[in-house]
């Protein structure tokens, strides 16, 4: 009977892979947690802080350092930061060298609501809580704060965040009744009444235009409303 020499080969070279990966595993099970490191993404602007995830997961867990990292449950650690108001989603993962790595995405405001409650409003268009550690510079929003006219809001900011020019210089945008907005621009002392959120990019490019025309002019200062109701028009009221 002929031994086949490489079939035996071939069952010990894979008791050796097979011992050594679970060698490896129960070292790495070991570990314990060196350290904690938290990296935020995107827009530095912090309305979440360090310190605060930090606080967030003592609460929760204790002190994360040296705990074993068998203990650990990342995808709960992850639920555990995304359920604070500021945060829109969050990374957990463990480093080669035992560092248990947070990478956190921050909501982002667009908009600013001043009426009897006050918050953001997100890139979403949901309510967003106001931060103690940092105030962002959106434009304010006010007048009748209703669930559509923040609707409307809404779109009237995703356009005007598209928009290098009207993201610059729109700070401010009041309700004055349902489909009736007015915008205030950071330089100028006229009031833009943009009506409806009906046709914006027709309205903000014959703005545009005429705003052009009005600096070369250099009459901006004659004008105090400044209306973008009508249909393909651009209405203006002189002091």
């Amino acid at each position: 009977m002929r031994i086949n020499w490489n079939y035996i080969k071939m069952i010990a070279l894979l008791l050796v892979i097979t011992g050594l990966y679970a060698f490896s595993n129960h070292r790495s099970k070991g570990k314990s947690v060196k350290g904690l490191n938290i990296e935020f993404v995107g827009d530095q602007n912090l309305y979440i802080t360090q310190g605060m995830v930090n606080k967030l997961l003592i609460q929760n867990y204790g002190p994360l350092t040296n705990v074993p990292k068998e203990k650990l449950v990342l995808n709960t650690i992850e639920k555990v930061i995304e359920a604070n108001e500021m945060v829109k989603s969050a990374q957990v993962y463990l480093t080669v060298n035992g560092e248990l790595t947070s990478k956190i995405i921050q909501r982002k405001p667009i908009g600013r609501i001043e009426g009897n409650s006050k918050f953001y409003l997100d890139d979403e268009g949901t309510s967003m809580p106001l931060s103690m550690s940092h105030s962002a510079r959106v434009p304010i929003i006010t007048g009748k704060i209703t669930g559509k006219s923040l609707e409307d809001v809404y779109e009237i900011l995703k356009y005007i965040n598209k928009d290098d020019f009207l993201r610059k210089n729109v700070i401010g945008i009041h309700i004055e009744d349902d489909a009736k907005y007015q915008l205030k621009f950071r330089m100028e002392q006229f009031v833009v009444h943009l009506g409806g959120v009906d046709n914006l990019e027709e309205k903000f490019n014959n703005f545009k235009a005429f705003y052009t025309k009005a600096n070369k002019d250099e009459t901006l200062e004659e004008y105090n409303v400044v209306s973008l109701e009508f249909n393909n028009q651009v209405v203006c009221t002189k002091i």
